[in-house]
């Protein structure tokens, strides 16, 4: 039976944790409340601002003796259904990183973001296998799987994660490895959340200190089609190190866009080479007889600018996304037409349209399996749409539409949603149904810590980030029972 947890609950709380302890009605309340995406927000009955994992696992346990469902929230990139009620707790102000060089290693707290993880990794000449978006967090991206800037060349994020610490649903802290406890640990990385508070992570890290790279836009009104086709028979002809994307997206008139962008329909391909500039020039001339861009800034960079290869708004705004996986052989010409179509600059709502190029080490098994699945999958088809309240509904229904069939064969399409969807059953066994007995080894939990609330999404992640986040959102706020 759910209690509420009341006044005195609260404020023994409050004197449990370091961090903030809040309720609606405080002055940092809805600014606390407050995530990447605008277009709701959690207005949870107890936030908890944690300071450290002693933090978390009072919520936690606080949570479990009243009976209150958790949520978590480090960024809320992947906000999916906002909590009402129960116990929030954020993680954000844990953004702790160390590094070890000679081990190639990084760790990190549960509220790291990319950009900060990438600065700090690119000083001893290594990276993570971040996604495009800076502001998203690292914990909520790798474990969503994480379709990386560099994932043909290294897989996915959750690949390389090495050590987990969390918090489970009976408020116990603990240090999960492939040894330790090898099912919960495959679960975790990839497997949608539901099992727990996570509160920092060891990952694996990689020795690219620069790339070549960047954008090649064109007009989109004159050769979005051509774009879109050429791009996919080109992704055919490259090296795993060549990893690369396009999205077709209309930019509004405004003072703050560049002059050669204003009020376009744009067709951007987004690339990321870690061999010599030489061959990243000859590999990338094909594209480049398709018309004259609006811009190139192909270039080496420092890995540490790599964000700049997406330019992912950094700005809070609402959104709807989905996303889908296609077969190695992408989509035929005429749905790529099709898909153009409905996305384009008449469609009744705004939409970006996004296809990311997978295979490659994505479709190589880890050395330690986990439940990231769909490794077969050569694409990623991504469409999403701000919106405002007045268009929310119609927003809702042309993501559905332009990845659920409306537009589409389902002829190639190896898994409409998320990845981490096939998972669920074995996911939920794992969970089980209480907080953690013996027999049940401390599987049902809050939430995992990359729940949707800090999860990126999308092809992208966030826009290049993918968190894979339907079986998260399956599991969106787990009671503790």
């Amino acid at each position: 039976m759910r209690t509420d947890m009341g006044f005195a609950g609260a404020e023994a709380l409050r004197e449990t944790v370091r961090g903030s302890v809040l309720v609606p009605g405080d002055p940092e309340y809805d600014q606390e409340c407050a995530g990447f995406q605008a277009g709701d927000r959690h207005r949870p009955d107890v936030l908890v601002v944690a300071d450290g994992p002693d933090d978390v696992r009072a919520a936690v346990d606080a949570a479990r003796r009243h009976r209150l469902p958790v949520a978590v929230q480090a960024t809320g990139h992947g906000l999916g259904e906002a909590a009402r009620g129960g116990v929030l707790v954020s993680t954000r102000r844990m953004a702790g990183i160390r590094i070890d060089a000679e081990a190639r290693t990084a760790w990190v707290e549960a509220g790291v973001r990319a950009g900060d993880l990438v600065a700090e990794a690119a000083r001893h000449g290594l990276a993570p296998v971040n996604g495009s978006a800076p502001g998203v967090g690292v914990v909520s991206y790798t474990l969503g799987g994480g379709v990386g800037l560099l994932g043909r060349r290294f897989g996915y994020a959750a690949d390389r994660v090495r050590r987990i610490d969390l918090v489970t649903g009976d408020g116990r802290p603990r240090r999960v490895t492939a040894d330790s406890d090898p099912e919960l640990f495959w679960g975790l990385r990839g497997g949608g959340g539901g099992l727990g508070v996570v509160t920092g992570m060891e990952i694996g890290l990689v020795p690219v200190a620069g790339i070549y790279g960047g954008q090649l836009v064109f007009d989109g009104a004159r050769h979005a089609d051509e774009v879109l086709s050429a791009w996919q028979r080109w992704t055919a002809t490259v090296p795993e190190t060549m990893s690369s994307a396009v999205s077709l997206l209309p930019v509004p008139d405004i003072p703050a866009v560049p002059a050669h962008r204003r009020g376009r329909y744009l067709a951007q391909v987004h690339l990321a080479f870690t061999d010599s500039r030489e061959e990243g020039e000859r590999l990338v001339e094909p594209l480049r007889t398709i018309g004259a861009p609006l811009a190139d800034d192909l270039r080496e960079m420092p890995y540490a600018e790599c964000a700049s290869v997406f330019s992912e708004p950094d700005t809070p705004h609402a959104y709807r996304s989905t996303n889908l996986l296609l077969g190695p052989d992408g989509l035929a010409e005429d749905a790529l037409r099709s898909v153009r179509a409905a996305t384009g600059p008449e469609a009744e709502a705004m939409c970006v349209l996004s296809m990311r190029h997978m295979g490659g080490a994505f479709a190589r098994p880890p050395r330690v399996p986990n439940a990231v699945p769909h490794r077969d999958a050569g694409y990623l088809l991504y469409v999403l749409s701000p919106f405002t309240a007045r268009v929310r509904a119609r927003t809702r229904r042309r993501c559905a539409h332009c990845t659920r069939g409306r537009w589409l064969p389902r002829r190639g399409v190896r898994w409409g949603g998320t990845p981490t969807s096939c998972t669920g059953r074995r996911v939920r066994a794992l969970c089980g149904r209480s907080t953690g007995t013996a027999g049940q080894r401390g599987r049902a939990a809050a939430w995992h810590g990359c729940a949707p609330s800090n999860s990126s999404t999308t092809p992208k992640g966030c826009s290049g980030s993918v968190c894979w986040g339907r079986g998260a959102r399956r599991a969106r706020r787990t009671m503790l029972r």
